[in-house]
């Protein structure tokens, strides 16, 4: 039989359309769900591009076995369309990409939760949707026919097929970049997750992976002896303490620190009752490494100490809280391992952004509803930490559409240039958004007429083109930059709180100070004391002492650098883009 009786058309005699249809039949079952999250812009276009690329790896058994061409791909059709159902029916519950993260919350949730969330997502139409998805493929199959080739040559494209998916990328990191080889089959490993059957093997081997990590850390932790002596001013009292951390947000472009557009006027109309703190830095630019110390006894002289000595949740734990984790940040992730750590230490944890891609969108006000059920809540004392997305990168990932307020040259710095200027408004979009979550957290919390205390800032800040003749956005922790550290930090206090724990506010707001001691402010506010608590270390203390602000990496060779040097003096006030 030839290739021209076969009705190709081809001068060639290649059947380019019996391949077309041999490849859409394999892309089908990866390229669907990628596809619709393309159109519904919940992700970038790396998934796709990836799905596409390792569809390919299905065109070899049958250009080496062309007369068994239907069985094949009806049998790899099969395992394909079964794993396939998984992203696709989670797509249509949540429009998101299927990941490592959901098969955590899968094996964390028990029967009951799972039914639950059948009960409450499952829609009638998503039976029809998936009979229609199975005929489709089904239609695909019936097109296919054999691809008959010499077989030197079908051997040889097979050899192509392979090297394009594996050897490549093998030969860079490996002779190239000359990474190790566990780094090398992560790599591997991340190519071809978003695409079928390998977005579940993948991702359980992920999943399973960092969960050994996980469970590592939590048993390092459970050795951890108590804090000695603690003493709590509000021991047996009803009260509510809450902390907002919220991700990669620069102070300077907050109209609240002073900033010339209004990007945050709800936490503007809030002024009034939040004590606003001026010059609070982070030790970190990056969200793990930050939060190591902001909520250990770690900091950049001591950056060890989160493996000896007890956290937040430790602490909040012994002094009688119940304790409480919401996050919309990705849930289990290698980078994110310390902060799923943190999070199982907590009584409950509501998981709410599982993601495979940091650049999805998962707009932070998931985290409201969760939050006023836990204020609902009747134990007496309840610890909450809400942690979200915050003005992560890419910017215009972090709002909807209704806040897409910045749109011109008004109010940006001339240096800018018109090619930077639309992600210098993203961010500003998305700053816009932050407020309005921030701001709902605490008018929630503040309607509960609770007897506490609100705290927000941010892990670390942003350097969005903020200084003329620096060209640069992100963080780089070789050449610090203000704008990296400088976060917001507020506080919202109830009558009752400030009368029985009273503070000096007035007098702290311009104090510079580092979030690497923040346990100490938090301890501080709380009313908790204990053997290695220092009030020196607490930014609303009669006792604080200003630290040097150590900034950079407290494992690498270089010295530390001092973030006084760029900062304003503590009369001055804070301007935007400076």
């Amino acid at each position: 039989m030839t290739l021209a009786k076969q009705g190709s058309g081809s001068s060639t005699g290649f059947d380019w359309a019996g391949l077309g249809w041999l490849y859409l039949f394999f892309w089908y079952f990866s390229g669907i769900t990628h596809l619709l999250l393309l159109v519904t812009d919940a992700t970038i276009f790396v998934g796709f591009r990836q799905a596409a690329v390792m569809s390919l790896l299905w065109l070899v058994p049958p250009l080496l076995f062309p007369h068994k061409t239907k069985a094949i791909a009806a049998l790899t059709g099969l395992v394909l369309w079964f794993f396939s159902l998984f992203s696709l029916g989670y797509f249509c519950i949540y429009q998101q990409e299927f990941s490592q993260s959901v098969i955590f919350i899968m094996f964390e949730s028990n029967s009951a939760e799972a039914s639950e969330y059948v009960q409450q997502y499952f829609a009638w139409w998503m039976i029809p949707a998936m009979l229609v998805y199975t005929a489709v493929a089904v239609l695909l199959w019936r097109r296919i026919r054999p691809l008959y080739i010499p077989r030197g040559r079908a051997l040889g494209y097979s050899l192509l097929i392979l090297a394009t998916l594996f050897i490549y990328p093998l030969y860079k990191p490996m002779v190239i970049k000359k990474l190790p080889m566990d780094k090398v089959m992560e790599k591997i490993r991340n190519r071809m997750e978003p695409a079928t059957p390998w977005h579940i093997i993948m991702g359980y081997f992920n999943y399973r992976a960092q969960l050994g990590n996980m469970q590592e850390l939590l048993a390092v932790n459970s050795r951890i002896p108590p804090l000695q002596n603690l003493h709590d001013a509000s021991a047996g009292q009803p009260s509510t303490l809450v902390l907002v951390i919220g991700e990669s947000t620069n102070r300077q472009h907050m109209s609240l620190y002073g900033y010339s557009r209004p990007t945050t006027p709800k936490l503007d109309a809030l002024r009034g009752e939040l004590k606003v703190f001026n010059n609070v830095v982070s030790p970190r630019p990056y969200t793990i490494e930050a939060l190591q110390q902001v909520l250990t006894f770690a900091d950049q002289e001591n950056p060890d100490l989160y493996m000896t000595q007890p956290n937040m949740l430790n602490l909040m734990k012994q002094a009688g809280y119940r304790t409480y984790w919401i996050t919309n940040q990705q849930t289990m992730t290698k980078r994110n391992t310390m902060l799923t750590t943190f999070s199982q230490l907590a009584d409950e944890q509501y998981y709410l952004n599982n993601s495979r891609a940091q650049n999805s969108r998962q707009y932070d006000n998931v985290v409201l509803e969760p939050f006023m059920k836990i204020l609902q809540d009747p134990h007496p004392r309840k610890f909450i930490v809400v942690h979200l997305l915050g003005t992560h990168m890419k910017y215009e990932y972090r709002y909807p559409a209704e806040y897409e307020k910045f749109t011109n040259r008004q109010g940006a710095p001339d240096w800018l240039t018109d090619a930077r200027l639309p992600q210098y408004n993203s961010y500003d979009n998305s700053v816009l958004y932050n407020d309005f979550v921030v701001s709902n957290l605490i008018r929630e919390f503040s309607k509960t007429e609770p007897h506490g205390f609100l705290v927000y800032f941010a892990d670390h800040g942003e350097d969005v083109y903020d200084s003329a003749g620096h060209d640069f956005i992100g963080r780089n922790e070789m050449k610090p930059t203000l704008p990296m550290y400088a976060v917001p930090f507020i506080a919202w206090v109830s009558d009752s709180w400030n009368a029985t724990h009273p503070h000096d506010f007035q007098k702290a707001l311009d104090r510079r100070y580092s979030t690497s001691h923040f346990i100490h402010t938090w301890s501080d506010l709380a009313g908790l004391s204990f053997d290695g608590f220092d009030p020196t270390k607490s930014l609303v203390s009669e006792k604080f002492k200003e630290y040097p602000l150590l900034v950079g990496d407290p494992y690498g060779n270089r010295p530390l650098t001092d973030l006084r040097s760029l900062m304003p003096k503590p009369e001055d006030k804070i301007q935007a883009g400076k």
